[in-house]
């Protein structure tokens, strides 16, 4: 796998706020499961009264831990999966410029230069990136909060020239980077979907129709759908948290909708108006969306689904999904409200480098 000029810069100016953010949020968490109790040191200190019964610190203690314990894990699995996640693209990273490193030295051992004499030539030469260009490259790559281009100048002509270096000595010596991404594989076989069986992502979500998060992604998702077309397939697959009262109900009768060829009219009035997950919100929506009503209330009465649903989330949980929404790019996981660059970072990834071929190979 290897990145155009354009996407390597851009990659190496990202890569290290990257890793510090992450390792910031390590330490947040850490922080979190590890803080010392802040609780009395007596622990028959009174904490609250009613009328003249007395709650101690010992009484409280004995309902909150079995509270932190379970956050304790929750938080623990996090950070795995976070250190997991951030490992590829260190390791990505660092075999990419290990392959330049290597290229460059094998140049500079050519012209019989040291690497440094070797660089100093090739940036100073005819085929050196101008001032023009890199304030041509500034201009169209720069985002919100980005430093002043006279500030970056520098440290950009030198990555710019860099890289036009590499592409000329990739040519001449190709290179192959074979280190494949973290793939589970996801069967979700006989699920709504949207865009076109071949296409060469696919997206598979676990979802939860009354989670807050998984209402703010339908946005991004329509934003790629706008902008990759039948590039990608979207999946839906259930996960109803069991601490949403109508998540359950919701996907019941989503999959109802689907029995009636609506279910995506029907995921899209159920993601609009979270306010009316009721069953008898559900049976008002399927009739507004002209529906056999007799037919959607009584499969809707039914336990028909309830154990498809219940194999979505044993499914879920079985790769790893511990909640909502949870995505996986062609098997590749992505966790939460991720902002629209992260999904479009593995979309243009896996559409590079052979997408479903690669997880396909993984079954």
């Amino acid at each position: 796998m290897l990145l155009n000029r354009n996407q390597a810069i851009r990659y190496r100016l990202e890569s290290a706020g990257r890793i510090v953010s992450a390792a910031a949020a390590i330490v947040i968490v850490c922080a979190a499961v590890c803080a010392p109790r802040a609780w009395a040191d007596d622990p028959n200190a009174t904490v609250a009264t009613v009328g003249d019964h007395k709650i101690s610190e010992k009484d409280l203690d004995a309902k909150v831990q079995p509270q932190l314990v379970q956050m304790r894990a929750m938080l623990e699995k996090r950070v795995d999966q976070l250190i997991a996640d951030k490992s590829f693209d260190l390791k990505r990273e660092t075999l990419e410029s290990m392959t330049d490193d290597y290229l460059i030295d094998q140049a500079a051992q050519r012209d019989k230069l040291s690497v440094p004499d070797y660089l100093r030539k090739e940036y100073s030469g005819k085929d050196s990136v101008t001032d023009a260009e890199a304030k041509a490259f500034y201009d169209k790559n720069k985002g919100q909060g980005t430093a002043p281009y006279d500030k970056i100048k520098p440290q950009l002509l030198q990555m710019m020239n860099r890289q036009a270096l590499l592409d000329r000595l990739r040519k001449e010596q190709p290179v192959k980077i074979l280190l494949e991404p973290k793939r589970v594989v996801v069967d979700s076989s006989g699920h709504p979907a949207q865009g076109p069986k071949d296409a060469p992502v696919t997206i598979v979500e676990f979802t939860d129709f009354q989670c807050p998060f998984c209402k703010a992604t339908q946005g991004t998702l329509k934003q790629l759908h706008d902008k990759y077309g039948d590039k990608i397939r979207l999946v839906h697959m259930d996960y109803p948290l069991p601490f949403h009262s109508h998540a359950m109900d919701a996907a019941k009768a989503a999959r109802c909708a689907n029995e009636q060829g609506k279910f995506w009219q029907y995921h899209d009035a159920l993601f609009a108006d979270q306010s009316k997950l009721a069953p008898a919100d559900l049976k008002a929506t399927a009739k507004t969306l002209g529906m056999n009503s007799g037919k959607f209330d009584t499969c809707f009465d039914s336990a028909k689904y309830d154990s498809q649903i219940k194999a979505d989330q044993a499914a879920g949980e079985k790769i790893g999904v511990d909640g909502t929404p949870a995505f996986f790019i062609d098997g590749r996981p992505l966790t939460g409200a991720q902002p629209i660059p992260k999904f479009q970072e593995l979309i243009e990834d896996e559409l590079a480098n052979g997408g479903n071929t690669k997880q396909a190979s993984a079954r």
